[in-house]
């Protein structure tokens, strides 16, 4: 986004109404109860609270929504409003509103020396299959040809896109400069892309010492990042409502730290990171010990919280996964011991919870196995007092019943209310 941009009357008019009408549900009482909320959540959550995602896209939920804008740039706005409109008028699940706009820092980096590539089926979208094509197929021989990775900024296109919008929504709401530019910082996709998937299990037995330096060589890249924005003052604080970890939110009061100066950039220290290692699914505690946890607890001391798992069920490596440093939230996968991970959590540990998706995918919307699976993880949660998210996220179809997530809202309600009073 640049200032040469062409700006249409219309779309400015129709923008600065849905921007006042943000602030004015952002600063109403749902909103700030459901920040009251978030913030107690972190410490000891009143009552479970309740997140959706639609990865298919919210045109899943709104199916008959055309875009009054006419510009790109202002469509992409427009989007990004009624995707938050969705979640209050319509789903009606804990997503807090905030009274402001986010822009990233432009960031730009290198690859890692070799060209990575993917094959996908022609049939196939984005999202479907995909064979990944190793750029190292001998790691012992190959390891010297990885090159560290290099960073770049784009001040000047990133603060002119901040003025832009500044000028769009003038007394209206804050443009402000927040988002860092990675879903994770989990080692193991990043080592998958360069040696595949049955190497990276393999070597864990063949080639164990010249794995140690794959993966010292990707904890040193990601914290070179995290190292180069800190330098450049480029790191944005995930304190409020930021994605946090996989499908929570960031409200704290803990973050940032005590002793950063006001007015001064983000340190890591003040913030979240997400850490997972989903596809080692199928690796044992031991190895998972030696080869993945070492590496990505290096990354967690860096950060002042850490919200650890995804899809994986950490459950089989907790014993190994319970000392990773400043670790404040768990994703309990649709795969995971419930049980077991009520317990491990207790009053230390946000429970994340992520019921199966298919509950709300498959041909048939079967209200009473969303209700038992509801209550199943409810009753764990409030007998051992965990601080409880559910998040209904990896959605990527609602079988064209654009009211199945306002419905698994509901029925969360209701059973909440029936096990926590």
């Amino acid at each position: 986004m640049t200032t040469n941009l062409t700006v249409n009357k219309n779309d400015v008019a129709h923008l600065r109404a849905m921007a006042e009408r943000l602030r004015a549900l952002a600063e109403g009482p749902v909103n700030t109860e459901r920040r009251r909320l978030w913030y107690q959540h972190d410490i000891a959550g009143e009552r479970p609270l309740i997140l959706t995602e639609t990865d298919g896209g919210i045109g899943m939920v709104l199916p008959d929504y055309v875009p009054q804008c006419t510009e790109p740039w202002a469509v992409a706005q427009e989007w990004g409003f009624v995707s938050l409109f969705a979640h209050y008028d319509v789903i009606g699940d804990d997503l807090p509103l905030e009274p402001v706009i986010n822009v990233g820092w432009r960031i730009g980096k290198s690859g890692y020396g070799v060209e990575q590539h993917l094959t996908r089926p022609q049939t196939e979208g984005t999202l479907g299959a995909y064979h990944i094509d190793a750029p190292i197929t001998d790691l012992a021989k190959e390891i010297d040809r990885l090159q560290p990775r290099t960073f770049t900024v784009d001040r000047a296109a990133t603060l002119a896109e901040q003025a832009f919008l500044q000028e769009i929504y003038d007394g209206i709401l804050p443009v402000r400069l927040r988002n860092n530019p990675w879903w994770t910082l989990g080692l193991t996709w990043s080592a998958i892309t360069l040696i595949g998937l049955e190497n990276l299990m393999l070597y864990m037995y063949d080639e164990p010492e010249p794995l140690h330096g794959l993966m010292a060589y990707l904890r040193d890249d990601h914290l070179s990042l995290v190292d180069w924005m800190e330098r450049e003052g480029l790191l944005c604080l995930n304190n409020e409502n930021d994605y946090c970890g996989s499908g929570s939110r960031g409200y704290t009061r803990r973050l940032p730290q005590a002793d950063l100066p006001a007015g001064a950039p983000p340190r890591a220290c003040d913030l979240w990171t997400l850490l997972e290692s989903q596809e080692t699914v199928g690796v044992g505690p031991d190895l998972y010990a030696e080869f993945i946890f070492p590496y990505e607890n290096a990354i967690a001391q860096r950060f002042g919280s850490v919200y650890y798992g995804c899809c994986e069920p950490i459950n089989s490596r907790w014993d190994v996964l319970k000392h990773m440093a400043n670790l404040k939230r768990v994703s309990v996968s649709p795969w995971c011991d419930e049980a077991f991970m009520a317990e491990a959590a207790g009053r230390d540990l946000v429970y994340s919870r992520k019921p199966n998706p298919t509950l709300v995918s498959t041909e048939r919307f079967d209200e009473e196995a969303i209700r038992a699976d509801l209550r199943h993880t409810l009753r764990l949660t409030h007998a051992h007092g965990c601080s409880t998210e559910i998040a209904m996220k990896d959605v990527h179809t609602l079988r064209g019943e654009s009211t199945r997530l306002t419905r698994w809202v509901q029925i969360a309600r209701e059973v909440i209310e029936e096990i926590y009073g």
